[in-house]
């Protein structure tokens, strides 16, 4: 008769070593486990998972391809997608948003422009809202 449950083993698939990421904006890190033998791209998207499942501000989106991992020390360039996260020799990362070219910027501008052009003014809208329009046949 057996007391206890055997618990199912899998088979190792590296070492594996906690990681801290500091997100650019947010209140504190994220602490989750990682294999040493995974990507960067990996890294990064659980990170984003996690941070959202967290419900953290400011709200980020779940498009890896927007980020980049840096490490924090050392190294003032960003890690490659394809480089695996045991090869740093470190445990800290910092998650930032890849910056925005010139031409998006551009182009929200001129949206906002557009837009503002055809909606006016708050107080403008509620006069309008408010005012009693009777027609007569």
């Amino acid at each position: 008769m057996l007391l206890y449950k055997q618990k199912k083993t899998q088979p190792a698939k590296g070492n594996r070593m906690l990681i801290t990421i500091t997100v650019l904006g947010s209140a504190g890190p994220i602490r989750f486990l990682v294999n040493e033998e995974d990507l960067v791209a990996a890294v990064i998207d659980t990170a984003l998972k996690s941070y959202a499942r967290e419900g953290r501000l400011p709200v980020l989106g779940t498009n890896l391809n927007d980020f980049l991992l840096y490490v924090p020390y050392g190294r003032s360039d960003a890690l490659s997608p394809w480089e695996t996260i045991g090869s740093q020799g470190t445990r800290n990362f910092m998650l930032c948003k890849k910056p925005q070219t010139e031409k998006m910027v551009v182009d929200e501008k001129s949206n906002l422009a557009i837009a503002r052009k055809g909606g006016g003014s708050w107080k403008a809208w509620i006069n309008k809202s408010f005012s009693l329009k009777i027609s007569s046949h």
